[in-house]
């Protein structure tokens, strides 16, 4: 049930990601999460959207270098310990988390959504339901 997320190597240097957040908007590309990680002389932009195959498609025509790869989409409970709870469901399946960002749901609903990307989507899910963790599928990303 994993989700596609998307990774766009962009440049370091101003303007960049403004630009292609532009070629989004004038595709009508709504963004569902986003992370930013850079180093010195280029960034990864990774981000779920509202249509990944369409996404992937205007920012090939625009020239951009992407790729796609399988995430973990959680709801976090909004308590305290939430998230620890999620991450050692994950743990305890033996799985590492390479790396995680969050998500808001929708203006209204109030849910919070962490993003997991690990080497082992399965086994991670397999903990995650095992502890009793509602996964998010790509409509439900896709829809918020």
């Amino acid at each position: 049930m994993a989700i596609k997320q998307i990774s766009v190597f962009l440049e370091n240097r101003p303007g960049t990601l403004q630009a292609m957040t532009d070629v989004l908007a004038g595709a009508s590309i709504d963004l569902r999460a986003l992370s930013v990680a850079e180093t010195k002389d280029f960034g990864i932009v990774r981000m779920i959207v509202n249509d990944i195959y369409d996404t992937a498609t205007v920012l090939k025509d625009a020239g951009y270098i992407c790729s796609m790869t399988p995430v973990v989409a959680v709801p976090i409970p909004d308590e305290v310990g939430g998230l620890s709870r999620v991450l050692r469901a994950i743990n305890d399946a033996g799985v590492n988390v390479e790396y995680m960002y969050a998500s808001l749901a929708g203006k209204t609903s109030g849910t919070a959504y962490m993003i997991f990307r690990v080497e082992q989507v399965e086994k991670a899910e397999a903990g995650l339901r095992a502890a009793g963790f509602r996964i998010a599928d790509q409509e439900t990303m896709e829809g918020m």
